[in-house]
């Protein structure tokens, strides 16, 4: 490329002009800094504002400078002009990914990919219309500091086309404002996409051109939820927000209603069958549907048969049919406060896969002999039919551990002592307890919440949770073990967790340390310190804030073909089969496990990594929608009960714009803003709390205080909290009442 002898040039730094950072610049530096800074691909281009903003240039003449630079690199052929009459360079050569976007706020989202190291910081003026959780094709490239970021140069695939929220109309169109926070654009609607809204409903929009730069998408009104605030309203929103499917489509209800009630002689014949072996499930007293169960039986040697029976969805649930279709497509039933947004239709999930007592039912079954001291002796794995005799919650499980006493009661505590003796063993070769405090809701029948209570977790949910978990680790060492000696692992699905990531570790041990509790951070003793904090703080006020940010530290399980283990259960190797009727992935591994039983030939990897990554994205997906089902009914449960009383709660939280405070009675999150304290507080973000700069006095993280509600916005899904008193003021006004006591 030939150089102009216009811009090659020296000019003086008169000649630049004597105001702001370009008057240090020489004429060949500032030329260097534009061009390579167009060297960097933008979708859009650069404008010269854009370019003056990047390389962080002050002054009045610098506009000047600027463009005159970019005519003399036109004339010279180094940029052109794009259709947004912006400058764009002829070597833009970037390195290019595909992966998908996860948005974090109206600034900024990081790209995530596989191939790549670490994530890429993608500002929101490179995002294009890119949206969280869409697949896109970015250019990667260093910044001026050195640090990775990417700008979007295409959209491939859509997570959804879908969104709720509240319309605002005028007289000639409209604008819709989502529900998703992560949805930073508002969406435009032509009047004659309007449909039956009205101001202020709550409506299901579906884009229909996504936005040129610099104009907002178009789209049109679906659905009128109803009026905002309103419980069926709210939660058809955050149905629609998260793009679940709430209807089967006609041609699976079809499908499945063609399905047999009755189980034929040949199907039985080719079954190992346990009708008459003491079985029965143990299930929470709302459950509706139930696919495990378990069998008991003390054999000759004098060993314990311990069978975990799971529903044979796969008998009924045959590949590629428009039911298999469905299933793949939910990959996962969705629990919301009020409802279940189930993966197979009601006639499947209640009815024929559901192990109700006193019917025969259809099982694929873990069968374990296991000695006094719960050491495994045998196993066999394979299709079964089952009688259930009897069916228990776990309250009534609970009552026959404690007490000895009611139907099945030694039954049940045999089988609890077996269970503990699995889960001393676990833990002693590395597992870590997550007791994450969980919350239910007591509704009336328009669902308003009348009562938060804690779900509280006791020997009977332990019992089926250390047996599901046997089942769970000896399936999927079955398959492993099936490679052995051959080139090629069988390819199986598998639950994988791996190792923190050491700075998150290092961060949640400085974290800790500050309520006086110790994480080891390498190691088997990291396990240990966990199960330790863990135990200490249990009824404690900081045990939710503690056991929900070591949840945060660790990495998020998922579903691979790579047999990496499970870092969290301190399992080798693990996968997910005890729930197929709510799990996709369980299914998976019913069939696979199926093949592996009658062949040793291993079945196409790829496929099933694909939809490895299908149920994982799925299931992240219900967790957010069931979060924000619960955060809902907190923020209306605390609006109910805004009477103006005061509030004790722990400081969760502290950012530079307001502090995160948990309501210890309620489990609710709330947010006190900085702005509303009664002096100028600043963040001291290396210690976790925040310093008022007159005052000096002191909000740190794992503070105990007390709070008002200010604001409980339904819509939004927030609170608002006033302090009341620090912590530092609630020990004083405690040391005053109990001096006056002495007194």
């Amino acid at each position: 490329m030939k150089t102009s002898k216009k811009y090659m040039k020296k000019k003086s730094d008169s000649q630049l002009g004597k105001s702001g950072n370009s008057a240090t610049l020489r004429y060949e530096t500032l030329l260097e800094k534009i061009k390579n800074l167009l060297k960097r691909p933008k979708l859009w281009g650069y404008s010269s504002r854009t370019i003056i903003r990047e390389l962080k240039l002050k002054g009045k003449q610098t506009q000047k400078k600027v463009e005159h630079i970019l005519e003399e690199l036109l004339e010279d052929g180094f940029i052109y002009l794009n259709e947004q009459g912006r400058y764009k360079s002829y070597e833009e050569h970037p390195e290019t990914h595909v992966g998908t976007i996860d948005y974090v706020n109206s600034r900024y989202a990081y790209f995530v990919c596989d191939k790549l190291a670490e994530d890429v910081r993608i500002s929101s003026d490179d995002l294009g219309n890119a949206l969280d959780g869409d697949t896109v094709k970015v250019a990667i490239y260093k910044s001026p500091y050195g640090k990775l970021e990417g700008e979007v140069l295409e959209v491939i695939k859509r997570k959804t086309d879908e969104f709720g929220g509240i319309i605002q109309i005028s007289k000639t169109h409209a604008f819709v404002i989502t529900d998703n926070k992560k949805m930073y654009l508002d969406i435009y609607i032509p009047f004659d996409e309007i449909g039956k809204a009205k101001n202020g409903d709550k409506v299901l929009v579906k884009i229909l051109e996504w936005h040129k730069i610099g104009k907002k998408p178009v789209g049109r009104v679906v659905k009128v939820l109803g009026k905002p605030g309103e419980h069926e309203t709210e939660m058809h929103a955050i149905i629609a927000e998260y793009g679940l499917p709430y209807e089967f489509p006609k041609s699976v209800l079809q499908y499945v209603k063609k399905l047999p009630d009755e189980i034929s002689e040949k199907e039985i014949s080719q079954r190992r069958d346990f009708r008459k072996i003491t079985t029965f499930t143990i299930d929470p007293d709302d459950a509706k549907d139930f696919d495990d169960a378990l069998s008991l039986r003390r054999l000759e040697n004098g060993n314990w048969e311990v069978g975990v029976h799971i529903a044979d969805v796969s008998h009924y649930v045959k590949p590629n049919t428009a039911l298999d279709k469905e299933a793949y497509n939910r990959a996962t039933s969705v629990y919301l406060v009020d409802r279940t947004i189930p993966m197979l239709p009601e006639r499947l999930s209640n009815e024929l896969c559901s192990l109700k007592p006193c019917v025969d039912r259809l099982t694929f079954s873990a069968v374990f002999e296991l000695d006094e001291n719960a050491n495994l002796i045998n196993e066999w794995f394979g299709k079964t039919i089952i009688h259930s005799q009897r069916r228990f919650t776990y309250e009534e499980a609970q009552e026959r551990i404690e007490t000895g006493k009611g139907d099945f009661a030694k039954e049940i505590q045999i089988l609890n002592r077996l269970a503990k003796k699995l889960s001393e063993r676990r833990f002693k070769a590395g597992a870590i307890a997550f007791e994450t405090p969980e919350v239910k809701f007591v509704l009336d029948k328009k669902g308003t919440p009348l009562a938060i209570q804690p779900k509280i977790r006791k020997e009977a949910h332990k019992l089926i949770e250390e047996f599901m978990l046997l089942a769970n680790k000896r399936v999927a060492e079955f398959v492993f073990n099936k490679g052995k000696g051959k080139k090629q692992t069988p390819t199986m699905v598998y639950r994988i967790h791996e190792p923190p990531h050491q700075e998150k570790l290092e961060t949640f041990a400085k974290f800790v340390a500050r309520l006086g509790y110790k994480i080891a951070t390498h190691g088997k003793k990291m396990s240990e310190s966990f199960n330790k904090m863990t135990a200490q703080s249990e009824g404690k006020p900081e045990q939710s804030i503690l056991q929900n940010l070591a949840v945060r530290t660790m990495s998020k399980a998922r579903y691979s073909t790579e047999p990496i283990g499970h870092f969290g259960l301190a399992f080798e190797h693990y996968t997910h089969f005890t729930s197929p009727i709510r799990r996709y992935p369980d299914l998976m591994v019913h069939r696979l496990l199926e093949h592996y039983l009658q062949s040793n030939k291993s079945v196409p990897k790829d496929a099933y990594e694909e939809k490895c990554k299908h149920a994982s994205e799925r299931e992240k997906r219900a967790t957010e929608a069931e979060r924000a089902s619960i955060k809902y009914k907190q923020v209306e449960f605390m609006k109910l009960k805004d009477d103006g009383r005061a509030w004790q709660g722990i400081v969760t939280g502290v950012t530079d714009f307001g502090i995160y405070v948990e309501i210890i009675e309620t489990k609710c999150e709330g947010m006190v803003r900085l702005s509303d304290l009664d002096d100028l507080y600043e963040l001291d973000e290396a210690n976790y709390r925040v310093i008022g700069k007159h005052s000096k006095k002191i909000i740190a993280f794992g503070d105990m205080v007390k709070v008002k509600v200010l604001q409980a916005n339904l819509l939004k899904r927030t609170l608002d909290l006033m302090l009341l008193q620090t912590q530092s003021e609630l020990l004083q006004e405690k040391r005053k009442k109990k001096s006056k006591k002495k007194a």
